[in-house]
């Protein structure tokens, strides 16, 4: 681009720093088709940052396809200087999916690993939320629009326990589900620091590190109210609108 612009390198780097740009940064972004948007971001960022009285609000969802990888040498630990290295190359020793459902309030997870990603197993996930929960409260279960959430055993599941309100995420819009935020982090402490010769030892792993999170558990704190989200989405239009696309 100097070259280009015929000027020097440093002068380039400086235009970069006052104007704020990092042309080496690209982001990926995903507009929502879903008609009901707008409403449903505000119902539940209402949820997180305005809870109701004598109410629950858990984050549901399944990490699927969590791969048991075993590193084929053994993990290095970090020593001054160093960070812990771990090889490239791994085997495979299957998948599994991690259930969770996060209490907005207290950053407790209710969490269980299945083999198979069903709405079977779903219902056995809502079976263990209603016997991890007190009586008497009124629960709001924030979720995507997966498939085995909206089949009819599933409708009907919730039908027979009224004090459960289901609040859908936007379609493609997965980001508005606090519980991504405790699988991003379950991710990156957990799953690919580790090294499993077995799933069940992946399973293990995954369950010790959220049961040892719920000890001294730290919720996450939703900050950004339903007009800052809208706003930020409409002048991203706006910027698509004025680039001619």
């Amino acid at each position: 681009m100097a070259q280009k612009a015929g000027l020097s390198q440093s002068a380039i780097v400086r235009i970069w720093h006052a104007f704020g740009l990092q042309p080496h940064r690209v982001e990926n972004f995903k507009f929502s088709k879903d008609p009901q948007f707008v409403e449903k971001v505000r119902d539940i960022v209402g949820l997180y940052m305005n809870p109701p009285q004598r109410a629950v609000v858990l984050c549901v969802d399944e990490k699927s396809q969590v791969q048991a990888l075993n590193r084929t040498q053994p993990i290095l630990p970090l020593a001054p200087g160093v960070p812990a290295r771990q090889s490239h190359d791994y085997e495979r020793h299957g998948v599994t999916s991690l259930f969770a459902a996060l209490d907005v309030a207290s950053g407790v997870a209710i969490s269980s690993c299945y083999r198979r990603h069903r709405h079977q197993e779903f219902l056995r996930f809502l079976e263990q939320i209603e016997a991890s929960l007190p009586r008497g409260l009124e629960v709001h279960l924030v979720m995507d629009n997966y498939g085995t959430h909206k089949v009819k055993k599933v409708r009907a599941w919730l039908a027979r326990h009224p004090r459960y309100h289901v609040h859908f995420t936007p379609t493609g819009a997965s980001w508005l589900n606090l519980v991504e935020r405790l699988f991003a982090e379950v991710t990156q402490r957990c799953v690919r620091r580790g090294s499993f010769t077995a799933l069940r030892e992946l399973e293990k792993a995954m369950l010790r590190y959220l049961d040892n999170r719920n000890r001294d558990p730290k919720p996450f704190v939703w900050t950004a109210d339903a007009d800052l989200i809208l706003g930020k989405v409409g002048r991203l239009c706006e910027r698509i609108s004025d680039s001619g696309h």
